[in-house]
């Protein structure tokens, strides 16, 4: 039994994991069954139902872990959309477990606001900015759709630890530099995928500095550099905000917690252990931090205000919301922006709170009056335009400036539109200007940063245990695939995901074939994939791992993956693992062939010694856990949670 030196993200999830012998700790890249505090689902929420009932569940296991917060499409009034609102908020009471309706506010937000994010708990949400959680010291990440039916049916999932990075902020914001610009900085600044996959410790001195909302975006942006979670310490800033809230709950005859648990919390705090392993270490001076604008379609893509406002970008409408800039800070900050002041002739600025409490208090403190007098176009408390619904969404050939946390092709509106993303600040200031542009000058002098890789944390080295009836060895034919991010639009055809009469013979012969048009004829039953890194970004669609394992292919051997990939694979039965090593072997091997598809011998695979043999050589893969096996050999996660129950 290991006692090495752990991880915040580590301790966390030691403590929600399910069937730990006592004293037991686990590590990045152990596989586990967590039971995490609560499960957030939103509009999405009537997918989950279907998945919930289809698996036979009939009552949920805990009827205080799942919260129901409708958010994303509120401002669709259609029969159909309300209806569909209407049978969430009937199963919610029926079942019993709190529900948040339409205006109420964003569904992170309201996490947060009405207490649900506790530090050192878990807590999951199936949506990919349950990263946001993160500010209150707490693990929070995104799950599937699957995993939210069975912490419904069961109140439990399975869970592969992540590797973790660890963050150190040094010094101090200039003033008017926000948590906006930070996170920006730190996606630009290191874009090469050093955090891709891996859950996120901020520490430093540097932390204290930062307000809660800034962390709340910081936190919340994480997702867009690509890592699982991002989390920051329990600190003074935090015990405050904590307090700030009990009384706050205390208020509306919700004590969700109180003041004394709060003092409980921090004086029983997880901390990061002294010589806890991180994968990569990087640095950020705060201080060398100021306003930059990510994009155009692209958020790792950064400049700095100084650069880019002596272009003079025109914009077309400007955006003050979503979850990751929509709070009391951000709206103060904007509404000190244009006070006295009317946006540009030929500019629309769209404003919607993070949730109907901070709208209030906006309204209170003056912000809202400020905001209108401008010339500001108000909508209601929820995602809406961020991810291209409702109003004010950007038509082709428009120019938009958004407060949001995504600005892909597509997105915001028009595939043939452009969004940036930047602080509420700048946004107020271009909406007002007419043009991407700061509403004060900054000097550039590049940011100080370093970074320091130690590579994933080095497994244990003891045996796997087998299950009975999974097997020890599987030896197929390699096929390997020279490419990074093979997207889920490669692996199986975006125009035929939402086709309902597709046979399985059909999904079978679509595999890949938007990646190489030959894979059909080329594989056969049997073969093992091998390709680079973050195999199957993109979509959350299932059939790009179902249509593998209906082609016969035996498991997906990458460098790293997607991990909603990973999660879908996992869950419809198909087996992936990770093998940097052998990764390495055929890029080397292969690096003067140019196939989409190349055949490169045959691979026995031991997983009672977690080693992949290739020619005269061995080349180690993470571990295959019990819960994965055990997921494999049901044929999913849904046959495990029906035997589950019965």
């Amino acid at each position: 039994m290991s006692t090495s030196p752990a991880t915040l993200v580590e301790q966390i999830a030691t403590s929600h994991a399910v069937g730990l012998a006592d004293g037991a700790r686990i590590y990045a890249g152990d596989f586990v069954r967590i039971r995490p505090k609560h499960i957030m689902t939103h509009d999405n929420t009537s997918a989950v139902m279907g998945k919930f009932k289809s698996i036979g569940a009939t009552k949920i296991h805990d009827p205080g872990q799942p919260v129901y917060a409708i958010d994303h499409d509120i401002q669709n009034h259609s029969p159909e959309n309300l209806g569909k609102y209407a049978k969430i908020e009937a199963f919610a009471n029926e079942h019993g477990v709190d529900f948040y309706r339409p205006g109420t506010g964003i569904s992170h937000q309201v996490m947060v606001e009405y207490g649900y994010v506790t530090p050192g708990s878990m807590v999951v949400g199936s949506d990919s900015h349950s990263n946001l959680y993160g500010a209150i010291a707490a693990m929070g990440t995104p799950v599937v759709r699957t995993d939210a039916a069975s912490i419904w049916a069961t109140g439990e999932t399975w869970w592969q630890v992540p590797q973790v990075a660890k963050v150190t902020l040094h010094g101090t914001l200039q003033p008017g530099v926000v948590g906006k610009d930070v996170i920006i900085a730190l996606c630009g600044a290191f874009n090469q995928d050093e955090v891709l996959n891996m859950a996120v410790e901020f520490q430093g001195e540097g932390v204290d500095c930062l307000t809660m909302d800034q962390r709340m975006s910081v936190s919340n942006m994480t997702t867009e550099w690509g890592a699982l979670a991002g989390v920051f310490p329990f600190d003074e800033t935090l015990r405050q905000w904590l307090h700030d809230r009990a009384e706050w709950l205390a208020g509306r005859n919700n004590p969700r917690y109180t003041p004394e648990d709060v003092e409980r919390w921090y004086q029983t705090r997880l901390e990061a252990e002294p010589g806890a392993h991180y994968a990569v270490e990087l640095e950020l001076d705060l201080g060398t931090v100021i306003p930059h604008v990510s994009g155009p379609d692209h958020v790792k893509v950064m400049h700095a205000l100084p650069e880019i406002q002596q272009e003079k970008v025109k914009v077309n409408k400007a955006y003050l919301l979503s979850c990751v800039n929509a709070r009391l800070e951000d709206l103060a900050a904007a509404a000190s922006v244009v006070d006295g002041k009317q946006v540009a002739e030929d500019v629309d600025l769209y404003v919607a709170a993070a949730s109907g409490n901070v709208q209030a208090a906006a309204e209170e403190k003056g912000y809202w009056a400020s905001l209108e007098k401008a010339g500001a176009h108000f909508l209601p408390p929820g995602c809406g335009t961020c991810i291209g619904l409702g109003a004010g969404t950007l038509e082709p050939g428009e120019v938009g400036i958004s407060a949001t946390n995504r600005n892909f092709k597509g997105r915001m509106g028009s595939r043939d539109a452009k969004a940036y993303l930047a602080s509420p600040a700048v946004v107020a200031a271009s909406a007002l200007a007419g043009y991407i542009c700061a509403p004060t000058q900054y000097e550039d002098h590049g940011l100080k940063t370093s970074v320091s890789v130690n590579g994933p944390r080095p497994s244990e080295g003891s045996a796997t245990r087998i299950l009975d009836g999974f097997p020890t060895r599987v030896e197929g034919r390699v096929l390997w695939l020279p490419v990074d991010n093979l997207n889920t639009d490669g692996i199986y055809s975006g125009k035929m995901t939402y086709r309902d009469d597709v046979t399985e013979e059909e999904m079978a012969a679509a595999a890949m074939e938007n990646y190489d048009p030959d894979f059909a004829e080329f594989s056969k039953s049997g073969d093992i994939i091998v390709s680079g890194l973050n195999f199957g970004t993109g979509s959350s669609r299932e059939q790009a791992a179902t249509c593998l394992k209906i082609r016969g292919i035996a498991c997906v051997i990458a460098e790293s993956y997607s991990q909603t990939y990973v999660r879908n694979a996992i869950n419809n039965g198909f087996l992936c693992l990770t093998s940097p090593a052998l990764v390495g072997h055929l890029r080397k091997v292969h690096k003067n062939n140019d196939g989409l598809t190349i055949e490169s011998g045959n691979a026995v695979i031991d997983f009672e010694r977690s080693v992949i043999s290739l020619g005269d050589a061995d080349y180690p893969f993470s571990p295959l856990g019990e819960v994965p096996q055990e997921i494999i050999l049901a044929g999913g996660a849904e046959n495990v949670v029906k035997a589950r129950l019965g």
